[in-house]
C-alpha cells in the first residue's frame, strides 16, 4: 500500500457548521481540508427562508480565518409551510437545496415536515427549479425500533418520493444500511447518498465499548456490522452516487456526556484522515479521490476543485478535547492514534498534529 496519495482537495456534502462562538471554534477545521460544504440549515430558529440563508452565508464566510479558501453552499430547512415560490427565490440565489427533517427525528428538527403531503408543492417546485431535496432518511414513530427506522423510511416514504417526483435530485443523506446502500444503488442516476466516516469505520459495538460512550452517539445511530461492510462496499464502488458526507455535528462535552446526550459525532477536525483510515483498512486508497473529491461534485453539476490534498502514513493521536466558545468539545475517539495525517497541515492551537 502506498505511504502517501495526493488527491484533488474533497468537499464535504453534509456539514453542521451551527452559529456565533461556536461557529467560529468549528469552521477552521473544515476549512482546512474542504474546498466547500453543504452546510445544515438545523439552528434554532431553522434557516428557513432565501435571506436567513444568504446572512447565515455572510456569518460563515466572515468567520473564516484569515486567507481561508471555503465556499459554504447553502441550504433551506423544509416545514410544513414553506411556499412553494421559495424555490424560485431558492435557485436565483444560488441556494443549492432544502433538507427534509422528518419532524423530531434528530437535533433541532421540531420543526420539521410533519406529512409529507404537506409540501407536495414545494417538492414540485423544487424538481422545477432544480433545487435538490436532502433527505434525513428516518421515521419517527416510538413503536418501530431505532436500527430499523431508515429502512422502514425508505419502504414507508423515499420510495414513493421517487416516484412522483422522477425529475428530483434526491440524496439519502448518511445512508447506514444495508437496505439503504441497495435502494440508492438501483435507484437511478437522480438518487444519491453521503456516507459518514464514523458509519465506514464502526459499527453499533462501538458505543457500548468499556461502558456507554456518548460521543459516539449519533442519529442514524450506528448500525451492525452487515451494514457497515455494505456502506464500505457502496463507498468503494464505481457507481458514482455515493460520496463523502462528514454529518460531523459539534456539541459542546457537556451536553452529550449528561442524563440524555445529543446526538452527533465531532469529525470535523480529523475528517479526511477518518476517511483514509477507513479505504486504507478497506485496501481501496485508489477510490478515495473519487468519492471524497469527484462524484459529489459530478451530481450536484459542479466543477472540480483546482487544489490538492496530500495525506501521509504517519501515526498521530486524535486531541481529547478542542476549545468550543466557553467550553469544550470532544472529537470522535479523542485519544486514539490514526495511520493517516494530511501532509504539511496548519499546527492548530487546540490539537496540532506531529
Amino acid at each position: 500500500m502506498p505511504e502517501q496519495i495526493t488527491i484533488t482537495r474533497p468537499d464535504d456534502w453534509h456539514l453542521h457548521l451551527r452559529d456565533g462562538a461556536a461557529l467560529a471554534a468549528v469552521l477552521p477545521h473544515s476549512a482546512r481540508q474542504f474546498a466547500r460544504a453543504i452546510v445544515m440549515p438545523n439552528l434554532r430558529p431553522p434557516v428557513a427562508s432565501v435571506e436567513q440563508a444568504l446572512a447565515y452565508r455572510r456569518r460563515i464566510v466572515d468567520a473564516l480565518p484569515a486567507g481561508a479558501s471555503f465556499e459554504p453552499l447553502m441550504t433551506l430547512y423544509l416545514t410544513d409551510t414553506t411556499p412553494p415560490a421559495e424555490m424560485k427565490r431558492a435557485r436565483d440565489a444560488g441556494v443549492l437545496a432544502i433538507k427534509l427533517y422528518p419532524a423530531g427525528a434528530t437535533t433541532n428538527s421540531d420543526a420539521g415536515v410533519t406529512d409529507l403531503k404537506r409540501v407536495a408543492g414545494v417538492l414540485e417546485a423544487a424538481e422545477r427549479e432544480g433545487i435538490a431535496l436532502l433527505v434525513h432518511g428516518e421515521v419517527t414513530d416510538l413503536d418501530v425500533d431505532v436500527f430499523d427506522r431508515e429502512a422502514v423510511f425508505i419502504d414507508r416514504h423515499l420510495v414513493g418520493l421517487r416516484r412522483s417526483f422522477p425529475g428530483l435530485k434526491i440524496v439519502l443523506e448518511h445512508v447506514t444500511t444495508r437496505e439503504g446502500a441497495q435502494y440508492v444503488a438501483e435507484a437511478g442516476e437522480k438518487t444519491a447518498a453521503t456516507i459518514t466516516a464514523h458509519h465506514l469505520l464502526y459499527n453499533r459495538n462501538a458505543l457500548f465499548q468499556g461502558g456507554i460512550r456518548p460521543h459516539w452517539y449519533c442519529l442514524p445511530i450506528l448500525k451492525r456490522e452487515l451494514h457497515r461492510l455494505a456502506l464500505m462496499k457502496a463507498a468503494t464502488s464505481a457507481s458514482g452516487r455515493f460520496f463523502l458526507g462528514t454529518d460531523s455535528a459539534p456539541h459542546a462535552a457537556s451536553l452529550k456526556e449528561n442524563a440524555c446526550g445529543c446526538a452527533g459525532c465531532y469529525t470535523a477536525f480529523h475528517a479526511l484522515e477518518l476517511y483514509a483510515e477507513a479505504f486504507d483498512g478497506a485496501g481501496a486508497l485508489d477510490r478515495l479521490e473519487a468519492f471524497a473529491s469527484i462524484d459529489g461534485a459530478a451530481f450536484y453539476g459542479l466543477p472540480r476543485n483546482a487544489g490538492t490534498v496530500t495525506l501521509e502514513k504517519r501515526p498521530w493521536t486524535v486531541p481529547e478535547s478542542l476549545a468550543f466558545g466557553d467550553g469544550e468539545l470532544k472529537p470522535l475517539g479523542g485519544g486514539q492514534t490514526l495511520s493517516w495525517a494530511i501532509a504539511a497541515a496548519t499546527v492548530e492551537e487546540e490539537g496540532s498534529r506531529p
